[in-house]
């Protein structure tokens, strides 16, 4: 629960629920997905359960073409899953025993470091493995803290995570990156699902769980397209995840820095991020998210369109 106190505009606990109630919308479906085509595939030990499906439920050649995918990129869909789930567990422990700085970013880093390792990397047109790894590490660290910033007013973290893996699925799809597409379009449906829960009013929050999982959902689909491909050779494609969440990322640059030049240190919360900003000048607090939405709404239609 998170109860009222400085910095908190509710006056009454509200239960820190929504991490796991996104995970459980990414999670089941897949796991449910992955039991269909198993008993789909032929296996004998699937027999009776092929038994109840109806006839020409799915063609035998998309099977294949699943079952070929999910072979192909099985060890990342796994190391991606077990981050999602490990991001999240990393959270619920901050929220029920407030872990210092250090124990939090080590769960973060050991976590990244295990994805990196599943193949989930960055390269940036430099082949080196080293690089790759760090470079991989620092991204996925750096958007689920700016994530878990933008967690300070009903519905901004959640629909902000929502509008970045619409737009991820949308520019994978485009491109035939089902894999990312389909793990995008699930994050967008569970993220759609709780936002009536958290916004105008909150009788759920996301917490450090959902915070730290909306993040990292957002750092991993980032990097499993290739923006640069044969069709779009263009090097600045490279650039299309930071404008998607230019929005976060931009809010916890300047709030580091004014924290930097006040001598604060950088994990400290205060009131100066982008919405608090808002809100001051007279906006509700409703209202302030709806513009940053429809500011994150619009960057994002910007990287389709052009």
């Amino acid at each position: 629960m998170d109860e009222p106190g400085e910095r908190k505009i509710h006056a009454e606990p509200i239960p820190l629920a929504g991490g796991f109630a996104v995970l459980t919308g990414i999670m089941v479906p897949t796991l449910g997905a992955a039991l269909l085509l198993w008993v789909l595939s032929g296996s004998p030990a699937a027999g009776p359960l092929r038994q109840w499906m109806p006839p020409g439920f799915l063609d035998e050649g998309s099977v294949m073409l699943l079952i070929h995918g999910l072979g192909v990129r099985g060890i990342q869909l796994a190391g991606i899953l077990s981050g999602a789930v490990g991001m999240a567990i990393v959270g619920w422990l901050d929220d029920k025993h407030e872990l210092r700085p250090a124990a939090k970013f080590a769960g973060q880093l050991l976590i990244a470091g295990l994805v990196a390792a599943s193949g989930v990397r960055i390269t940036l047109f430099v082949h080196n493995a080293i690089f790759s790894y760090a470079i991989t590490m620092l991204w996925i660290l750096t958007v689920i803290n700016a994530f878990n910033f933008m967690d300070n007013m009903n519905g901004l973290c959640a629909g902000l995570g929502a509008i970045g893996v619409w737009y991820l699925a949308i520019i994978a799809a485009g491109e035939g990156q089902y894999l990312v597409a389909l793990i995008a379009f699930l994050a967008f449906g569970s993220l759609l699902g709780f936002l009536p829960f958290n916004f105008p009013r909150a009788r759920a929050f996301l917490g450090d769980s959902g915070s730290h999982l909306v993040g990292y959902l957002l750092a991993v689909l980032a990097i499993l397209p290739h923006f640069y491909n044969p069709r779009h050779q263009r090097r600045l494609a490279v650039l299309t995840p930071l404008l998607v969440m230019a929005v976060p990322l931009l809010d916890m640059a300047w709030v580091v820095l004014l924290r930097w030049k006040t001598g604060q240190p950088f994990y400290k919360g205060d009131n100066n991020h982008l919405s608090h900003r808002l809100v001051r000048r007279g906006l509700s607090p409703q209202t302030a998210v709806l513009v940053i939405w429809i500011v994150a709404a619009l960057l994002g239609a910007c990287v389709c369109t052009f």
